[in-house]
């Protein structure tokens, strides 16, 4: 289970670094911040296919997200 929690939270550091990636490029800014974002989500997304012995598919990850949710929520 705690390879889900790696993969939803790489996921959405990954959709929140996008923003900040566009942001920095329009603005003519480094994007170190958002940069540090990317290397976050890669490294947890890397470490939880790591660490699932049957890995995800793009079909799972709907699944994984409903399943994170409904842990922490109940």
């Amino acid at each position: 289970m705690q390879a889900d929690l790696f993969l939803v939270i790489g996921v959405v550091v990954g959709i929140l670094a996008v923003p900040a990636l566009l942001s920095a490029f329009t603005h003519g800014h480094a994007p170190r911040a958002a940069a540090i974002m990317v290397l976050i989500s890669g490294g947890l997304i890397a470490t939880a296919v790591s660490r699932n012995p049957a890995g995800y598919t793009v079909e799972d990850v709907p699944k994984v997200f409903s399943r994170v949710i409904n842990r922490y929520v109940n």
